[in-house]
């Protein structure tokens, strides 16, 4: 067995629209398609962060009554989405313009790379990673 790289990576989330207005509006997720589930009463929304074979798909579930997350970020699962990005403090400015608080910014102890983090409208943890 010879695994390539990553598909995508897949969430559930408790509100659809706010979701979406997360991720596609203020994070620029492109959107690939999203469909509604009638047999599980549940919107499916694909999105794609970059472009061609480097580009990763992130698949969001709208399930109503999801079970909320235990633990912020130490639970079991799912830790957090991490991002590269070129200037994290540029990318800091943006997101707070936009009204998304991030952490106070930290270097990570092996690479020496500053990071930080911030969460979508669930309280997923996303990290910013330089």
């Amino acid at each position: 067995m010879q695994l390539q790289q990553i598909h995508h990576i897949a969430i559930i989330v408790s509100d659809y629209a706010a979701a979406k207005e997360f991720y596609v509006k203020k994070l620029g997720f492109s959107v690939i398609r999203e469909n509604f589930r009638p047999a599980r009463g549940d919107w499916k929304l694909d999105l794609r962060l970059g472009e061609g074979p480097d580009s990763i798909e992130l698949e969001i579930f709208a399930q109503p009554n999801a079970p909320r997350r235990l633990t912020r970020p130490e639970a079991c699962g799912l830790r957090h989405l991490a991002f590269h990005v070129e200037d994290i403090f540029a990318t800091i400015a943006e997101l707070n313009t936009q009204g998304i608080h991030c952490e106070p910014v930290r270097f990570d102890e092996f690479t020496g790379k500053p990071m930080t983090f911030f969460f979508d409208p669930d309280g997923l943890p996303l990290e910013l990673h330089e």
